[in-house]
């Protein structure tokens, strides 16, 4: 028997009990006569204590031992004169007996420790190491409770699980996929799935009402902190229902999710249309932890021979509750940000509301003291706020003044990791026109049924695209789809699907597709639904999302136990990689020379 008890299990209670313990060494302390050696296993931390007068050979051998070898260990369990309380078991140890060293380990190239000095690059390669992190074997266990309750909450509901296949065909629309050759169909190519949505739409005709899994979904596209090319879902779909009933059975999800995971009672959970969504805030996903809507100024401020404001399509601004203490160099460091590129904006405009009640504005030169108060009025702002304005065209400034949103909720301490905002976002758009493509596409996926009450727009739209006058212009129908927002972070998104196959027809022939391209590609789904296919809707939540969300991290990578770097690449084997010529003459694929 390799242990009796883990690192993390022992206390008082257990003083005089004789121990078996195995684990790696996390550091050890030579102080003469007394050596103490901290051993770790996943479950925590116990002291080894070796005593020079009692076993001078066990002490001997102790001091000799490295960094992270691996122990087995015998001996006493003793009260502990120097008590650490910061760690569970600080107030015991093991006076040692019999000890056996199960490895030798080299110098580890990071120290294996909280605060540990590895970059993620050197990290990332030794993940292995890196896993023995407290805090990394943390956010595993997090991921693995998250796992355990979803499973817990959709069993309790008549769920059932359903794997579906890996190795799929490949569609054109989304995002790009991951190609795997075929060597028995040569020049014929698999794709890896970016979600099981077919799949699931067929267990519906095929009279699963309730389905769900936990699934690996793939794709190549560029990635970013919440992004990696394989990440996993919470895929779900229902068969008989409505948008309401899948919003009142996720919901009741996510609400299950706080409460078993954080122990946090979720307040409830607003609805919010996409229209007010970018109106108010500028984004799909608002983070409504904090207030500071947008506010459009355009009827207060035009025609005052201000030039920017005069031209802009859009003036529109926020308030930031008691930010009126902001200094000048605090103001132009706010108006470099809004105008690196990645934001957008070619300047920013600002008042302070004083606590005289007086209003000073970077614009005192165009715009009065009375006329600086309608703006104040129209923001609700109050002795002490501070008025930040941005001006242009109208979908370029709502942008930018969403990043600047979110960096003044920052700056200002409103966005703080363990407060929870969640929200309903819905109604999308249906489709959405690309100017490269000069063709609309579907803003969710081709299988999202409109509105029932934006239905004879699809007809419209089909008769001018058939003469020719369909443009961006056109104002798309609405989606009967919804997002889950929490944070400021889209956990989760889904539909009600269209299961009428004249309306996919149209549909197909909307986003471009011939009869005979959307037959070739989809035609498996259009079959299957002449043999009684029935409503049904579902959703999708980013399971690594959502774990990184509850662990209070910015980055996916630190709850996938075997991450990517932000190039795909994964530094620890090494891939990708390339293949021997001789596997590439197989797969019937050129090899350049």
């Amino acid at each position: 028997m390799y242990r009796t008890n883990t690192c993390g299990e022992l206390r008082l209670l257990h003083a005089g009990n004789e121990v078996t313990l195995s684990g790696w060494i996390q550091r050890s302390r030579d102080l003469g006569g007394m050596t103490f050696i901290d051993l770790r296993d996943r479950y925590g931390i116990t002291q080894l204590a070796f005593n020079m007068d009692q076993e001078p050979a066990l002490c001997e051998q102790a001091r000799k031992l490295g960094r992270e070898f691996v122990l087995q260990v015998k001996g006493i369990v003793k009260e502990r004169e120097n008590k650490n309380l910061q760690l569970p078991t600080g107030e015991i140890e093991i006076e040692v007996k019999e000890l056996k060293v199960l490895n030798a380990s080299a110098t580890p190239p990071f120290t294996i420790e909280e605060n540990t000095d590895g970059g993620d690059e050197l990290r990332m390669k030794y993940r292995y190491l890196d896993l023995r992190r407290a805090s990394v074997r943390a956010n595993l266990q997090l991921r693995h409770q998250v796992a355990k309750q979803t499973r817990n909450y959709l069993d309790g509901q008549d769920f059932i699980e359903v794997e579906t296949p890996v190795l799929i065909k490949s569609t054109p629309e989304g995002a790009r996929d991951f190609v795997v050759p075929s060597r028995m169909n040569p020049g014929q190519f698999y794709a890896l799935p970016q979600s099981p949505q077919t799949f699931k739409q067929l267990l519906m005709v095929g009279g699963f009402d309730k389905y769900y899994q936990l699934v690996k979904c793939f794709r190549d596209e560029d990635l970013r902190a919440d992004r990696q090319p394989e990440f996993t879902q919470i895929d779900c779909e229902m068969s008989f229902v409505e948008q309401e009933d899948v919003l009142h059975m996720f919901e009741g999800l996510v609400r299950h999710l706080f409460e078993t995971v954080k122990g946090i009672q979720l307040a409830s959970v607003p609805r919010m249309t996409y229209a007010d969504a970018m109106k108010f805030y500028g984004s799909d996903k608002p983070d409504t932890r904090f207030e500071m809507r947008f506010v459009e100024l355009n009827h207060l401020v035009k025609d005052k021979g201000f030039k920017v404001f005069d031209d802009a399509e859009l003036v529109v601004g926020i308030c930031a509750k008691n930010a009126a203490h902001y200094t000048r160099k605090q103001l132009d460091e706010l108006t470099e940000f809004v105008k690196r590129p990645q934001v957008g904006a070619s300047g920013l405009v600002y008042a302070r509301v004083n606590e005289d009640g007086s209003i000073k504005s970077s614009v005192d030169k165009f715009y009065d003291e009375a006329a600086l108060k309608t703006w104040a009025e129209a923001m609700q702002a109050e002795a002490g706020d501070l008025l930040l304005v941005l001006a242009g065209e109208q979908h370029k400034t709502r942008k930018a003044l969403n990043e600047l949103r979110l960096e003044m909720g920052t700056q200002l301490g409103l966005r703080d990791k363990n407060t929870f905002s969640c929200l309903w976002v819905m109604d999308f758009p249906l489709l959405e026109y690309l100017e490269e493509e000069g063709r609309f596409f579907a803003m969710h996926h081709p299988f999202t049924s409109p509105k029932p009450n934006d239905l004879a727009q699809i007809d419209e739209m089909l008769a001018l695209q058939a003469a020719g006058k369909l443009s961006a212009a056109y104002e798309s129908p609405r989606a009967n789809a919804y997002d889950m927002v929490i944070n400021g972070v889209e956990v989760g998104g889904g539909s009600v699907r269209i299961f009428n196959k004249e309306l996919q027809q149209k549909m197909f022939a909307l986003l471009g597709f011939s009869p005979e391209e959307a037959q070739a590609q989809f035609g498996f789904l259009m079959n299957a639904f002449e043999y009684g296919a029935p409503p049904h809707a579902g959703i999708a939540f980013g399971f690594d999302r959502l774990c990184s969300l509850f662990g209070g991290a910015d980055s996916i990578r630190d709850f996938i136990a075997f991450p990517k770097n932000n190039s795909g690449r994964d530094l620890m084997i090494d891939a990708p990689s390339e293949i021997a010529e001789k596997q590439l003459t197989e797969l019937s694929i050129a090899v350049k020379k």
